[in-house]
């Protein structure tokens, strides 16, 4: 499917994908070091459908965590609807407006011997300074932005059409994350300088590149991979600035360079690598490779310096195609009139032909052997 469901979502603006609890427990359990003592946010999150709230509140006092604030949009489609806390009784949604939890202690309130949803229930009835209203819970709001400078790490799957500008308030106010995006994202002119520079990186991703998000969307996956009630979206990842074990892990590298195996692009001073496995171990220079290498990226390994794109940003092409070359390569490939973008990649000459290739990111090995 690609990232069919997820652009059709951005281009729409519709950014109601509710993650699953079972993914959510598989990224955070390599984070616990970094949340204890610490007051986390999640302002993207009905705490009332979110299974970010449900997380944190369940395993409070296990994190030692200091404080959890989480946040509603008054738009949400589904408030109400999906991922209710299963507290039963009769217990129902306040009204569907903006509003806040905050909670700074998780005890055996009912008496039964354990910490659980029946403790948070009980919280969330009882005590009138854990619920309270907010004006409309976007994150750009005023006041959700004062939530925001009072956190330690924010941690929550924004909304997918604002990724940009939810990162960019990231930046903006200095604060540790781990949130979920497309793994498009990675290279937007906006992320990608972040990536160059370590400011944000990839964590442990989902199973298999895709996963199943709780939404009121169409579904369009395969039978057999079909579930009711939600919507499989390939190409997401995890973006972060905590770190973690994978990131020190090295790519195991056994392939040797041969100009047979590794041809040089016609626009760029580097050479054509497929696969993230089929790097090289010997090579010095310039490497185009696929963007999930990022899933793989160690910053003592390699150097990232840019990436294949249209308007030389990174100051690294060696040629740009005119208009006219651009329309002769079309014709040369298709056998019929059109235009070739060939300034937007990497290009490969293959006899008469000039050819693209996907999105490349420009790297060099910074310890070749020889």
């Amino acid at each position: 499917m690609a990232n069919k469901n997820l652009n059709a979502a951005k281009t729409a603006k519709k950014d109601e994908f509710y993650t699953q609890l079972v993914d959510i427990e598989r990224e955070l359990q390599h984070y616990w070091p970094h949340f204890r003592g610490k007051t986390i946010l999640c302002n993207c999150d009905d705490p009332y459908e979110s299974n970010f709230f449900k997380y944190f509140a369940l395993r409070f006092n296990q994190l030692g965590l200091k404080r959890l604030i989480c946040t509603s949009y008054n738009g949400s489609p589904v408030q109400g609807n999906e991922l209710m806390l299963d507290f039963g009784d009769g217990f129902s949604e306040p009204k569907k407006i903006a509003y806040k939890v905050e909670i700074t202690e998780v005890r055996d309130l009912n008496g039964d011997g354990a910490v659980d949803l029946s403790d948070v229930r009980y919280l969330l009835q009882n005590d009138k300074n854990v619920l309270s209203t907010l004006k409309t819970g976007d994150f750009r709001d005023p006041e959700c932005i004062e939530l925001l400078k009072q956190a330690d790490i924010v941690v929550t799957n924004p909304p997918f059409s604002l990724f940009r500008e939810y990162v960019a308030q990231l930046m903006e106010y200095e604060k540790k994350f781990l949130i979920v995006g497309n793994q498009g994202a990675a290279i937007y002119k906006e992320i990608f300088p972040l990536i160059i520079t370590n400011k944000i990186w990839l964590g442990y991703g989902f199973k298999g590149g895709a996963a199943h998000f709780v939404s009121p969307y169409k579904d369009t996956a395969t039978a057999n991979d079909h579930r009711e009630g939600m919507i499989r979206v390939s190409g997401v990842h995890w973006f972060t600035n905590l770190e973690t074990k994978k990131r020190n892990e090295k790519i195991d590298l056994v392939c040797n360079y041969s100009p047979q195996d590794y041809p040089t692009y016609d626009n760029y001073n580097a050479i054509e690598v497929s696969k993230t496995s089929d790097i090289p171990r010997d090579y010095s220079g310039i490497m185009g490779v696929p963007v999930t290498f990022l899933d793989k990226y160690n910053p003592e390994q390699f150097e990232i310096l840019g990436m294949c794109e249209n308007l030389d940003l990174y100051k690294l092409k060696t040629k740009v195609y005119t208009p006219q070359e651009c329309k002769q390569a079309y014709y040369a490939k298709f056998n019929k009139k059109g235009t070739y973008d060939l300034n937007a990649s990497g290009v490969l000459r293959k006899g008469m032909l000039l050819e693209k290739v996907y999105s490349r990111i420009l790297i060099r090995n910074k310890h070749p052997q020889q």
